[in-house]
């Protein structure tokens, strides 16, 4: 599904212009990618917001509106504000529908683990999401992993995990995903 988000084309650039943009509630911005050359444009907060407020989040494919073209693009690089935590910069990429893209999905662990529980225990992510290869048209707003029958001391590798069609890991197949830890001078007694 793709989400549409109009754009503003030239904008001055520099940290003055970029601070008045914020101030007047839009986000400096730049599209780039297969080949184009990179465009300067301005984006609604309001409307950054609700574009990406999706199940898909970061992850929606968004059809920007720049001048009378059209792009299919998503979210490569989103700034923060230290403090604040506003989003103060964006990066969109260029993306082909049938093309393979790198892109970061979040984790989430479903289900109880009795077992790991029963003995004292705690399951852990060991990290909060995947990097995955697919087409913009098979990205995932989401990888699950079912941690009901997660035994004490049972660790989840990345090539363990099930991933949705289309898509392939990024990174060492050997890498924990999932612990599950007991603690010091736990009994597996209640």
């Amino acid at each position: 599904m793709t989400t549409t988000l109009k754009t503003k084309v030239g904008r001055a650039t520099g940290s003055a212009e970029a601070r008045r943009l914020r101030s007047e509630d839009h986000i400096p911005a730049i599209i780039y990618g297969h080949g184009m050359t990179p465009v300067s444009i301005t984006v609604e907060r309001r409307e950054l917001r609700a574009a990406l407020s999706g199940p898909a989040g970061v992850n929606t494919i968004l059809e920007l509106h720049v001048d009378d073209k059209k792009y299919p693009a998503i979210v490569k690089d989103l700034q923060r504000d230290p403090v604040k935590r506003t989003v103060s910069h964006i990066d969109f990429l260029l993306v082909n529908p049938d093309e393979k893209i790198r892109v970061h999905v979040p984790l989430h662990l479903s289900g109880e683990a009795k077992a790991v529980n029963q003995a004292g225990g705690r399951v852990d992510p060991a990290v909060d999401h995947l990097d995955l290869f697919t087409t913009p048209n098979q990205m995932p707003s989401e990888v699950r992993i079912d941690v009901t029958n997660l035994q004490p001391g049972q660790v989840i590798h990345l090539h363990e995990v099930a991933l949705p069609a289309g898509c392939s890991a990024a990174g060492d197949p050997d890498m924990p995903v999932v612990v599950a830890a007991i603690g010091k001078g736990a009994t597996g007694r209640p």
